[in-house]
């Protein structure tokens, strides 16, 4: 596309200096042009992209867009906020792939990878070729692709689209993070469907308060942005999304009445079932995943596939047979006596929901290993010890300290956990030595939790990311204390 074209796609008035050139390609990062591409220099949190424009042109940029005239021998698009451009930009330029297939956009704080993952598994059931984007990476029709965060950059994203359209995807689920939609990274994606889980206390350090963080989600239910949305409604912010967009809802619920509701829940430590109620038709459902929470998820990724066409019988189909969510409440079973489970929950509310699952199927004690990460709000840490007490014993632990001391986070945390009344609390700042502590403790028919971390494979600390798996080093302890409590013996 020429880039006169590209330019006039903008929603905001732009100005083109310099000519005209084809435009095969869009990037923010210096580092990934290639040649024929427009590079935008965004202004960053750290870093501002016009400090790059000169190695991005001796990299084959074709043209900039720039918010400030550049003294460069390429084409530029001048704009007011290169940020912003970004996603409109690109998706021009790679024919906005987001129109030519079903986009569905999931966002809440919990539970957004969990559907994601379902409505795949639903997808291929119904034969589908599906596709996702998240938090544990993307797949485009079985294929993994690493992705840098939850919501990639817009120009990473419609790129990605793109090549889903080229590989024959029909369907695609993307993870919607409150960032990406602050930070416009959504921006041009036409949805079908935009869905919603529920909201907690979370990336408050971003958006500084509750009501800031609700208006960024909320913010996606917009019939600018998407066809129709389907929303569960069994927490308050729900409720006002069902009630306040002007976007067709419908609404999901597991507690009570709504469009599309769930009863006869059974919902067990390895294995959930309910009937899918809509007040035409009822189907029964069975999945392999613990709790209520993952009820909701599977509930709500049911409602979703309704609307796009898809049977009971092909729905009913692929919750039986989803594979397991990386990080998401993940058995580890090397022959054990005891159960382990790796889980991402790393906000109060989701250790609540993951303890208060658990405890009524463990015949012995709940431990838990958890921490708060650093450079993030501080003032949930208090919240997340209690959260953490609610477990038998309670192993306060580094979680991505990056910038901040360590002690302090756990100080913080544990000071949380030991308000509560008889709370059995440890703490330590080594992270193996937490989960070694955790697993050497337990007996028969005791169950260790480990959260916060889920699927990710580095610990931030300072300015480097180090490897570290919660799953990995997990099952290199079990080994230890497997080797120790057999030489004891």
């Amino acid at each position: 596309m020429m880039l006169s074209e590209v330019a006039q796609r903008l929603p905001a008035p732009s100005r083109l200096v310099g000519g005209d050139v084809p435009v095969s390609g869009v990037t923010h990062d210096s580092r990934a042009v290639a040649e024929g591409d427009l590079f935008v220099a965004v202004r960053g949190m750290t870093t501002d992209g016009h400090r790059f424009i000169a190695r991005a042109i001796d990299q084959g940029a074709v043209a900039v867009a720039v918010e400030e005239e550049q003294p460069v021998s390429v084409p530029q698009v001048v704009v007011s906020d290169a940020r912003a451009a970004l996603a409109w930009l690109a998706a021009a330029v790679y024919g906005d792939p987001s129109r030519r297939i079903d986009v569905i956009g999931v966002t809440g704080t919990n539970g957004k990878t969990t559907v994601t993952h379902l409505l795949e598994s639903i997808g291929t059931a119904a034969g589908r070729l599906p596709a996702i984007v998240g938090t544990v990476g993307a797949r485009i029709a079985g294929k993994p692709i690493a992705v840098p965060r939850t919501t990639p950059e817009a120009g990473d994203l419609q790129r990605l689209l793109a090549e889903m359209v080229e590989a024959g995807v029909d369907l695609a689920a993307i993870e919607v993070s409150s960032h990406a939609l602050t930070l416009h990274r959504v921006d041009a994606i036409w949805f079908q469907i935009v869905a919603f889980t529920n909201l907690t206390r979370d990336h408050l350090d971003f958006h500084g308060d509750m009501d800031s963080y609700f208006e960024a989600k909320y913010s996606l239910f917009d019939p600018a942005r998407a066809e129709r949305a389907v929303v569960l409604i069994d927490d308050e912010a729900g409720r006002r999304i069902a009630a306040g967009s002007d976007l067709p809802v419908t609404t999901v619920s597991t507690k009570g009445p709504a469009d599309v509701s769930a009863r006869a829940i059974r919902a067990g430590i390895s294995r959930s079932s309910f009937e899918v109620e809509t007040g035409e038709i009822s189907f029964r459902v069975e999945l392999a995943l613990p709790g209520r929470f993952n009820v909701e998820n599977a509930l709500l990724a049911a409602a979703i596939a309704l609307e796009i066409g898809i049977t009971p019988e092909e729905i009913t189909a692929g919750l039986a047979q989803v594979q397991p969510i990386p990080g998401r409440f993940e058995n580890l079973d090397l022959g054990q006596e005891f159960g382990v489970v790796v889980d991402y929950a790393h906000t109060p509310e989701a250790i609540v929901t993951v303890v208060e699952t658990t405890k009524p199927f463990v015949d012995g004690r709940l431990i838990a290993v958890a921490g708060a990460g650093g450079d993030r709000d501080q003032e949930k840490r208090f919240d997340m010890g209690r959260a953490i007490a609610g477990a038998d014993l309670a192993i306060i632990t580094s979680d991505n300290p990056r910038s901040e001391n360590p002690d302090a986070i756990i100080a913080a945390v544990a000071a949380g956990a030991r308000s509560v009344t008889g709370a059995t609390v440890v703490e330590t700042a080594d992270r193996r030595l937490a989960i070694r502590t955790a697993l050497s403790s337990a007996r028969p028919g005791d169950l260790v939790l480990i959260l916060g971390k889920g699927h990710e494979q580095g610990q931030e600390i300072g300015d480097q990311v180090l490897p570290f798996d919660d799953r990995t080093v997990a099952a290199e302890e079990l080994r230890v204390v497997r080797t120790v409590n057999e030489e004891a013996s």
